[in-house]
């Protein structure tokens, strides 16, 4: 073999083989310019807490129960009602220093298996009698007892948007286009208008972490040569997406123009998770800001806030005076 073509064959098979090693995946940047959004001003109601104890109720899985939980080992009485976990953000024991008795409904329970965007539509239509009766996941509250304000989220999947989608969109979904869950959200007001002696808090999905795995590199340029995105581009557009229908979510001019009651209100767990801006990932990820669960710091930070919040809200709504 020719000097030459030992040289031509030894590139060949470098190249060949680095179309085989992981390269990493080109994330975009975690922060930059996000777009702002006015929400719900509640400065001329009290913030102190409630004169007598209030039933609340937090429908949630994993991350909902990690919030309200204490931080310490991991813990719990059922499927995601933690007595304490290492991410915890201790908002129940905030909350019960407030006078606040804290239910919650969780995996595997009638009102708290299935917290996805598209299910709190016919949650709420079918079954609100159970909602507003629930202490604890399938154990109701005695005879006469409701719970007055009632939480509810949605996890980090449902901020995974596959597109704008196409208007009105479909209240049922089951694409999780924007359209369509702005669809499903519109289509609640309704059902909530119902029960206006009742608060209801929805929390905004927490963020996804910016997660950069390494692929393959022929899967890489495979993609480029069709026209379709790189992971890292598919996550950007959907944190892009995430941000834009949180912020209408919680924009007066936004989920809740003309809505005449007083008795719902948004909460953005999202946007603490985020940094307020600095990022449409989150910037508070446990594992090292590697995984999708919210971390202790981001727990308690939104824990912080939460309660004052609440209270404000409440007494917007008349539950509280």
């Amino acid at each position: 073999m020719s000097k030459k073509l030992f040289i031509s064959a030894g590139v060949f098979v470098v190249a060949l083989g680095a179309m085989f090693l992981p390269v990493e995946g080109s994330a975009p940047a975690a922060t930059g310019p996000v777009p702002k959004a006015s929400t719900m001003d509640l400065s001329a109601f009290s913030a102190e807490q409630p004169p007598s104890p209030v039933d609340l109720l937090f429908i949630h899985h994993s991350c909902g129960g990690q919030l309200l939980t204490d931080p310490g080992p991991e813990k719990e009485t059922s499927n995601c009602v933690y007595v304490s976990h290492p991410n915890g953000g201790g908002l129940k024991q905030r909350l019960a220093a407030q006078g606040y008795n804290v239910h919650e409904a969780s995996y595997g329970s009638e009102i708290g298996e299935n917290t996805d965007l598209f299910d709190w539509l016919p949650k709420y239509r079918t079954k609100m009698d159970k909602v507003l009766r629930v202490a604890q996941n399938d154990v109701m509250l005695p005879e006469g007892t409701v719970n007055r304000i009632v939480v509810f989220k949605s996890c980090y999947p449902n901020n995974r948007f596959r597109g704008e989608g196409s208007p009105p969109g479909n209240p049922e979904g089951p694409e999780l286009t924007v359209w369509n869950a702005k669809a499903t959200m519109a289509a609640l007001l309704p059902e909530l208008a119902k029960r206006k002696d009742t608060l209801f808090v929805y929390v905004t999905a927490p963020a996804n972490v910016l997660k950069n795995p390494k692929v393959p590199a022929w899967k890489y340029v495979a993609k480029k040569v069709l026209g379709k995105p790189s992971d890292a581009e598919l996550q950007k557009e959907q944190a892009d997406l995430a941000r834009g229908f949180n912020n209408w979510v919680k924009a007066p001019d936004g989920w809740l123009k003309g809505y005449p009651e007083k008795n719902v209100a948004v909460f953005d767990y999202y946007d603490v998770l985020t940094g307020k801006g600095e990022s449409n990932f989150s910037i508070n990820g446990s594992e090292g800001n590697t995984d999708n669960h919210p971390s202790r710091e981001g727990n308690e930070k939104a824990a912080a806030e939460l309660v004052p919040f609440l209270n404000q809200a409440a007494r917007r709504a008349g539950v509280i005076p």
